[in-house]
């Protein structure tokens, strides 16, 4: 769960407020250059808000919030490699079996296909099998919508609102579906 009460950094965005509940698809819309990719960052305690409160999983501390909430793609944050793999990704942030967050996310293509061969969707079902290796409360997901046909971005959408966990995701135009919206 996450309840964010006027969370603000100055000079990016501000006055965000909203609830999200466990299993829930929060969507974070709004044009490049909005504060996107930067509130998520705050809602994953990656950044600190200058005003407001945040309680990510009952947690309101950064550091205890890091540990809760997984980031899966976010653009200029969490690249993927270009030369390396899916398998040598996946191995970076897990030694062990994967197998189950490559299904759970999707992802239909080998282990050994390199990065660079993946398209956009299977890049961002890259990053939410890499986020679920941390079995989280929360993932956050940047740019969904980034360069897909209607169609992709609405495979997209489905696989994040219904990976049981309370998801918050950024776009330029939100789905048709979502439990929430925050326009900024």
């Amino acid at each position: 769960m996450i309840v964010a009460r006027d969370l603000s950094v100055e000079g990016v965005f501000a006055g965000v407020s909203f609830t999200a509940g466990p299993g829930t698809l929060t969507v974070v819309a709004g044009p490049a250059g909005s504060g996107r990719t930067s509130l998520l960052l705050t809602l994953a305690g990656r950044m600190r808000p200058d005003r407001g409160t945040l309680r990510v999983h009952g947690h309101t501390r950064p550091r205890a919030i890091r540990r809760v909430a997984a980031l899966a793609l976010l653009d200029g944050v969490t690249d993927l490699d270009r030369s390396l793999t899916v398998r040598e990704h996946l191995r970076e942030r897990r030694r062990g079996p994967y197998g189950a967050a490559l299904k759970r996310a999707g992802l239909d293509t080998g282990e050994a296909t390199l990065v660079r061969e993946l398209d956009r969707e299977r890049q961002v079902r890259l990053g939410v099998a890499m986020a679920l290796l941390d079995d989280p409360a929360v993932i956050v997901a940047d740019n969904v919508d980034l360069g897909l046909p209607p169609d992709r971005q609405r495979a997209l959408w489905t696989l994040l609102g219904g990976l049981g966990r309370t998801v918050v995701a950024s776009c330029v135009l939100p789905p048709a579906r979502y439990d929430q919206m925050v326009e900024l």
